[in-house]
């Protein structure tokens, strides 16, 4: 009996033994522990694996966003300046040169030229032109208005012809029923010197009894 029972424990120890060393490397299949029967003390140890895998997790780099710029304003052109209005140019001061009354330009004071020819008229003082060449109409046919040098004798503002029936306003006399006044300046007269309304205001004002007034042909 001791016989059998001393065969069956060699015979299970035989088995063990071959169970543990079926792999030939030494180590578990898959890496798993191993278990080492040690046969004189009956105890058995467990080996951890070396090392556990290894997971390695990198961190993603985060990518630099979308740079956003933040539009650039627009520059407003500015408005031009406009420019100034260009001043009218001053009329050039009559040359004394151009009238044509040789007395009246020699006449200290004031004193009034009248050119029939050229349908213009002048007021001097001391031999210069302080007013025109301003548009006059003398007398027609047949009555002609006189030339030579004369002078101022009487003046009415508001002169009404009794021989014509007529208003002369502004009436500066240098003869007889001849004078300065205002009338029309596309008829014509007996003999005056047509005026406008302004120049025969300025003429009234400015000649005073005595005064030159020359008439050239």
């Amino acid at each position: 009996m001791k016989r059998f029972l001393v065969g069956v424990t060699a015979l299970a120890t035989a088995l063990v033994l071959t169970a543990c060393s079926g792999n030939t490397g030494g180590g578990a299949p898959g890496g798993g522990a191993v278990a080492l029967g040690d046969p004189a003390s009956g105890t058995t140890t467990t080996s951890a694996p070396s090392s556990a895998p290894a997971t390695s997790s990198s961190t993603p780099t985060p990518t630099s966003g979308s740079s956003s710029s933040s539009p650039k304003p627009t520059s407003s052109k500015s408005k031009p300046t406009p420019k100034p209005t260009p001043k009218p140019a001053a009329k050039p001061a009559a040359n004394a040169a151009d009238v044509p009354c040789k007395a009246a330009l020699a006449t200290p004071g004031v004193s009034a030229c009248v050119d029939l020819s050229a349908l213009k008229t002048w007021l001097l003082q001391d031999g210069k032109v302080i007013y025109g060449p301003v548009k006059q109409l003398p007398g027609k046919k047949g009555h002609a208005t006189p030339t030579g040098v004369f002078h101022v004798s009487a003046k009415v503002k508001n002169y009404h012809s009794k021989e014509f029936d007529a208003p002369m306003p502004n009436s500066v006399f240098f003869l007889p029923g001849i004078a300065f006044h205002t009338g029309s300046l596309s008829v014509y007269s007996h003999g005056c010197i047509h005026l406008a309304a302004a120049a025969s205001q300025k003429y009234f004002t400015t000649l005073q009894s005595g005064d030159v007034v020359q008439v050239v042909a």
